[in-house]
């Protein structure tokens, strides 16, 4: 078997397609499923006792085998593959072709007849690899509205602004972006080629210089010699991947007191500001160990609420505690969300202090609820935090009442501001730190889920900032 980057396909007795697959060096992956040491989930070992026989097909470079893998997937719809055959759930490159400046998009649906597809993605991250390595060489614009000036993405070299600048050749680099996405890339350096020595005939050398720099950005990335599309060798499905971290996560949460049933569903928290200006709080949500976006939700801070001035000096810095207690308090009143199994805040013991004050308030302020849903969600839902610097988790250990000053440390308060500070005593909390070994499945997945949860915060909170430059 070839060590080349492909994908393989395996087969049933009667012949019939169960999964494809994607690799860097398909000798290595396709023995990883079979090795005696190798410790595969149930999912998985059911589909390597179906296997009766197994196909593969060479590529020249790892991109190209992330995207053949996905049109395979699309075209021939293996039964082990189907996680990615609801276009609504996972990534799809959205390129809107009739439009007269072309946008080069992310979408989950594909649901506008006038736009081509590509995809599903395995996930966002192979999406955003694919796009990022496609636009250092073919700049593209990749928003709906763009504004009439020229943007900071063409000061990057990323986006030549075609409808402020009337680009002539950006409906040609459009065209070679989806010849490329659709594997060709051969057609693209040749096409690339014809036009550089049309341009050196006519002694436009700097332009064909150009083309010419754009024919080595090609033959470089699809090389074998390019390593960011670098897969983990990992036999395992991906469901069961998860599974195995879920798995871990919950068995060193409830070996440190925290009484988790479950973690069908996680949320994370995190806040984003500059010194107070523009404050956004983002809410992630993992369904089974995986984002399911189509539940985020963003708050824009209100009311921003300050540390108080002390004594000897300090001015009234944001809150970022505070901040946080009416992100999760503002979340809790929206009892047509499902409430989560677990809540992940970023940050360390004034963030987890935060959510538990809110989830405090919440309780006291339950009437509207049945006292099973009082009981059982509201309160009981556990909090933990993921400090970035050593990514240790913080975990609340049992609480006990305190005084309005021994929460002053975090800046928290019992005086009741409208949809921020609640009302009612709050508590004091002690703390366990847990550190887990680097290479810990559950803590990758806390990692994976705050760093989610970081993000969107801060898209927002950039969104808002520029609304507020420009206007």
């Amino acid at each position: 078997m070839s060590t080349k980057p492909g994908i393989y396909l395996f087969l049933g007795k009667e012949g019939d397609l169960l999964y494809i697959g994607k690799a860097k060096n398909l000798r290595n992956r396709v023995l990883s499923y079979f090795k005696n040491n190798i410790e595969l989930g149930p999912k998985t070992q059911i589909l390597v006792s179906q296997i009766a026989k197994i196909k593969t097909i060479e590529v020249s470079s790892e991109i190209e085998a992330l995207l053949l893998e996905s049109r395979y997937i699309k075209k021939l719809r293996p039964k082990y593959n189907i996680r990615l055959m609801d276009g609504k759930a996972y990534p799809l490159i959205r390129i809107t072709a009739k439009d007269k400046y072309p946008k080069v998009l992310i979408s989950r649906r594909s649901d506008d007849k006038k736009s081509i597809y590509f995809g599903p993605f395995p996930n966002s991250s192979a999406v955003t690899l694919v796009l990022k390595t496609i636009r250092k060489i073919f700049p593209y614009q990749s928003v709906m509205n763009h504004p009439k000036k020229i943007c900071l993405y063409n000061h990057l070299g990323l986006c030549p602004c075609p409808e402020v600048l009337k680009d002539r050749n950006y409906k040609k680099d459009v065209y070679r972006i989806v010849t490329f996405l659709n594997g060709n890339t051969k057609k693209v350096i040749k096409d690339l080629e014809k036009e550089r020595n049309r341009l050196s005939k006519l002694e436009l050398f700097e332009e064909a210089e150009k083309l010419q720099k754009k024919i080595d950005a090609i033959k470089y990335v699809t090389s074998p010699s390019y390593k960011n599309f670098d897969f983990i060798i990992n036999p395992n499905l991906d469901s069961d991947i998860r599974d195995d971290e879920l798995t871990q996560l919950k068995a060193i949460l409830l070996k440190h007191k925290v009484k988790v049933k479950n973690l069908s569903r996680i949320e994370c928290y995190d806040i984003s500001n500059i010194s107070g200006s523009n404050a956004t709080g983002s809410m992630v949500v993992f369904v089974s160990g995986q984002k399911d976006s189509s539940q985020y939700r963003k708050f824009r801070i209100r009311n921003l609420p300050n540390f108080p001035a002390s004594p000897a000096g300090r001015p009234n810095l944001p809150n970022d505690f505070a901040m946080m207690q009416q992100v999760i308090s503002r979340r809790l009143i929206h009892s047509e969300w499902s409430f989560p199994d677990l809540i992940i805040v970023d940050g360390g013991k004034g963030q987890v202090s935060a959510a538990l004050t809110a989830l405090k308030d919440y309780g006291r302020k339950a009437s509207n609820l049945t006292m099973k849903q009082f009981n059982n969600e509201a309160i009981a839902i556990p909090v933990i935090g993921l400090a970035k610097r050593e990514e240790t988790i913080v975990i609340p250990l049992p609480r006990h009442s305190g005084s309005s000053a021994a929460l002053s440390r975090f800046g928290l308060s019992s005086r009741p501001v409208e949809g921020s500070l609640p009302k009612g005593s709050p508590r004091v909390y002690n703390f366990s730190e847990v550190s887990l070994p680097k290479d810990s499945e559950a803590l990758k997945l806390l990692m994976r889920i705050r760093d989610e949860a970081h993000r969107f915060a801060i898209s927002y909170h950039r969104k808002l900032r520029s609304s507020s430059f420009l206007s």
